[in-house]
């Protein structure tokens, strides 16, 4: 922890100086406790922001991918030769496995962020036990 309390003699100090120091202390612990947090969920937030971008960029490019296939579909249909119809679905295709491909990479990567900020939870727990321990 960087944060170092100060030794010094129980006995040469009044009752009214130690809850002065452990006031002060528990302050200054939670201050750097609420630090920390903002901290790691500001790292967290940076990743989920760049993997909610490649979810929009799959889903935008899947899009696309849709709509050449319909309007390969639709020219499927009117058409009266194959190759328009066939270029269109071919390049649907494509572009939808392409989109496909990037949703399927942010869902991975978004399922692999715990969004819990563990470093702050245990270092809450070691504030608590230190806490108790000044407090006897």
């Amino acid at each position: 922890m960087a944060y170092e309390m100060r030794q010094s003699q129980p006995e040469d100090r009044s009752l009214g100086d130690l809850f002065s120091d452990l006031t002060r202390d528990t302050a200054t612990l939670v201050r750097q406790e609420v630090t920390l947090a903002k901290t790691e969920l500001t790292d967290k937030a940076s990743k989920v922001g760049k993997d909610v971008a490649f979810l929009a960029m799959g889903g935008l490019v899947a899009y696309a991918g849709m709509v050449a296939i319909i309007f390969g579909l639709i020219f499927l249909i009117n058409a009266l030769g194959l190759s328009l119809w066939v270029s269109a679905l071919l390049v649907g295709l494509v572009v939808a496995a392409v989109g496909g491909a990037l949703v399927s990479k942010g869902l991975g990567e978004l399922k692999k962020i715990d969004p819990v900020p563990r470093q702050t939870v245990e270092s809450l727990k070691e504030d608590k036990e230190w806490a108790k321990e000044q407090t006897r």
